[in-house]
C-alpha cells in the first residue's frame, strides 16, 4: 500500500479529489444495491417483476443516459456535472429509504441511475485532463480507490442492515451529499478543451463518425461482457457448487483485493514494457483465458475441497485482465477525443459498454440455461474465452495500424471539417 500512497500523493489536489470522490461514490453505492432486491421483496412487498421493473429502470436511466451527461460536461464544465450527479444520488437514495410506493421508488430508481450518468463520464473526463501525461498513472490510482469502495460498501452495509433498511438508505445518500459539499468547496471548476458554439448533434456526429474510435468501442464491448460475468455466471456456478451467499462474497473480496494490493505496481511494470495497445491486448487475453478452467472442469468430478478451485482461478486471472487493460483503456479513449470532446467520447463509450453487458448477459444467461439442459456444461465457458481472444485480435490488429494513438490518425482528421 505504500506504492499506492506515494503515487496518491504525487499528484495535484484536484486529482487526489477525484480519487477519493470515486471510494465515496462506490462505498455509498454498494452499501446499498447489494441489498436493495431484498428490502424491494420482504420491506416493500412487491412482485419480482416489479422488483425486476425497478432494478432495470435504474440501469437504463445511467446507461442509456450517458452519452448525454458526457455532452453536458463538455459544455457545462466537469464540476457541475459531479456536483450534480451527486446531490441527485442523494435525493435518489433517501427516496429509498423513506418510501415503499411504487411510482416513488421508480422516480428513485431513474434519478439514482441519472445522477451516475452525469457524473461518471465527467469525473473521468476531468481526471483525464487534469493527469495530462500522466493519465495511465492517474488511473490506476483511481482503480485502487474504486475497488476499495466495493469491497468496503457492503460490508459497511450489512452492519447498518441491523438498524433496518432505512439507516442504510439514509447513510449512503449522507456519503452523496458530503461529497456534493466537498466537491463544491475544493474542487477548482474545469472545462474541457471543446467549445460549445457548435449543435449537440454535430457534437454526436464527431463521434459517432470517428472510425478508429468507434472501432476501438466496438472491440471493447467484449471486455464489459466478459468483466460483468462476476454479477453473473460466476455467482451462479457459486450457488450451484453449494458455496452460496458467503461464496459469492469471497470472490468479490478476492476480485477487490487484488485491484487494492496489485493495480498500481502492475501498471508500473506493464507501462515500462508494453505499449499501451499491448497492454489493453494482452489485459484481453487474460480475461478470456480466465473461463478455461471453468470449461476444463465443467465434467470433472472434482473432489469437494477443490471443487471452487476453477472459481476462484477465473476470478483471480479476469481481475487480474481488467487491472492491466484499464488504465490504458481510460487513457486511450481521452488520447483518441483529442482537443474535441472528452466528456462526449468518455460518455459514447460507456453507453456502447452497457450495451455490452446487456447483450453479454442476455447470450451468457441463455447458454448456461441451454448447456446444462443438453449436457454441453463446459460450452458456456468456452464461448467466453474465445470472445476475449477475438477481442484481444481486434484491439491489436487497431494498435497495429496505428488507430489507437493521435498521432496515427491522420486519415480521420477530416472528419472534423465535414
Amino acid at each position: 500500500m505504500s506504492g499506492v500512497l506515494r503515487e496518491f500523493r504525487s499528484f495535484d489536489r484536484p486529482i487526489q479529489l477525484l480519487q477519493v470522490n470515486q471510494a465515496g461514490i462506490n462505498l455509498g453505492f454498494y452499501m446499498l444495491m447489494p441489498y436493495l432486491a431484498q428490502h424491494l421483496s420482504s420491506g416493500a412487498g412487491l412482485a419480482a417483476w416489479t422488483i425486476g421493473l425497478v432494478l432495470g429502470l435504474r440501469n437504463l436511466s445511467q446507461q442509456g443516459m450517458f452519452l448525454i451527461g458526457g455532452t453536458l460536461a463538455d459544455r457545462l464544465g466537469y464540476k457541475p456535472l459531479i456536483m450534480l450527479g451527486c446531490a441527485l444520488r442523494t435525493a435518489g437514495f433517501a427516496l429509498f429509504g423513506l418510501t415503499t410506493s411504487l411510482p416513488l421508488l421508480i422516480v428513485a430508481a431513474v434519478v439514482t441511475g441519472f445522477a451516475g450518468a452525469l457524473f461518471n463520464p465527467a469525473a473521468r473526463a476531468y481526471l483525464a485532463v487534469a493527469a495530462g501525461e500522466r493519465k495511465v498513472a492517474a488511473f490506476a490510482v483511481f482503480n485502487v480507490f474504486y475497488q476499495g469502495g466495493i469491497l468496503l460498501g457492503p460490508l459497511v452495509g450489512i452492519v447498518l442492515l441491523k438498524t433496518g433498511f432505512t439507516a442504510v438508505c439514509l447513510s449512503a445518500a449522507a456519503i452523496f451529499a458530503v461529497l456534493t459539499v466537498l466537491q463544491g468547496c475544493c474542487l477548482p471548476a474545469r472545462r474541457g478543451p471543446a467549445g460549445k458554439e457548435q449543435p449537440v448533434l454535430r457534437d454526436w456526429r464527431m463521434a459517432f463518425r470517428d472510425r478508429a474510435f468507434v472501432s476501438f468501442a466496438a472491440a471493447m464491448i467484449a471486455s464489459y461482457a466478459l468483466s460483468y460475468q462476476m454479477y453473473l455466471a460466476l455467482p451462479l456456478e457459486v450457488q450451484r457448487l453449494g458455496g452460496g451467499e458467503s461464496g459469492v462474497t469471497a470472490l468479490y473480496a478476492i476480485s477487490a483485493l487484488l485491484g487494492i494490493a496489485g493495480q498500481v505496481r502492475l501498471t508500473g511494470w506493464c507501462s515500462a514494457r508494453w505499449t499501451r495497445g499491448q497492454a489493453i491486448s494482452r489485459g484481453l487475453v487474460l480475461m478470456g483465458i480466465a473461463f478455461l478452467p471453468p470449461a476444463a472442469a465443467a465434467h470433472l468430478s472434482l473432489p469437494p475441497g477443490w471443487a471452487m478451485a476453477p472459481v476462484v482461478l477465473c476470478t483471480l486471472l479476469l481481475t487480474l485482465g481488467t487491472l492491466v487493460a484499464f488504465p490504458f483503456e481510460m487513457a486511450t479513449i481521452a488520447d483518441m477525443a483529442g482537443d474535441r470532446l472528452i466528456g462526449t467520447y468518455y460518455g459514447l463509450y460507456n453507453l456502447l459498454s452497457g450495451v455490452g453487458i446487456l447483450a453479454g448477459n442476455l447470450l451468457s444467461g441463455a447458454l448456461l440455461d441451454s448447456s446444462r439442459a443438453t449436457g454441453l456444461a463446459g460450452l458456456p465457458w468456452l464461448l467466453l474465452a474465445v470472445t476475449g481472444a477475438a477481442s484481444a485480435a481486434a484491439v491489436r490488429r487497431l494498435d497495429r495500424r496505428h488507430r489507437l494513438s493521435p498521432t496515427g490518425r491522420v486519415a480521420l482528421a477530416g472528419l472534423d471539417s465535414e
